[in-house]
């Protein structure tokens, strides 16, 4: 059920690539074959083929991944007002969790540092190419 939307994701994403802007997307992208449908659209779950020349290509996507013990994640979200996930799903996400791994575009930012440190961090990967 989340192909769809993933797949309306990745077009969004390639929409703002052809216009040449770089962005920003958060969404929880917990499985490998999400992350790659976010990267190639439907063709990632159309076909295992390689991708034919004149096609549109990969997007290149610096995935980030918040990573960090379930305490204190949970903590902040009981902090929370107002927002969709209720902490029992929690444990299911950590579940469902396949973290990223190589030859993924992928950086690990704990979350145990500050939010400027973990914004730092970002950035600075960012900026590195």
């Amino acid at each position: 059920d989340r192909i769809p939307w993933l797949c309306t994701l990745h077009d969004i994403l390639r929409r703002e690539d052809t216009r040449g802007q770089d962005t920003i997307l958060a969404c929880s992208a917990l499985k490998k074959m999400y992350r790659h449908v976010l990267i190639s659209g439907a063709s990632a779950i159309e076909s295992n083929q390689p991708e034919q020349p004149g096609e549109n290509p990969a997007l290149k996507i610096l995935f980030v991944h918040l990573d960090g013990p379930m305490d204190i994640i949970a903590g902040r979200l009981e902090k929370r007002r107002g927002h969709f996930m209720p902490l029992e799903l929690l444990k299911s996400q950590f579940d469902t969790l396949e973290p990223p791994s190589a030859p993924e575009n992928f950086i690990t930012v704990s979350l145990e540092k500050s939010l400027p440190e973990i914004v730092l961090e970002i950035e600075s990967t960012i900026l590195q190419g």
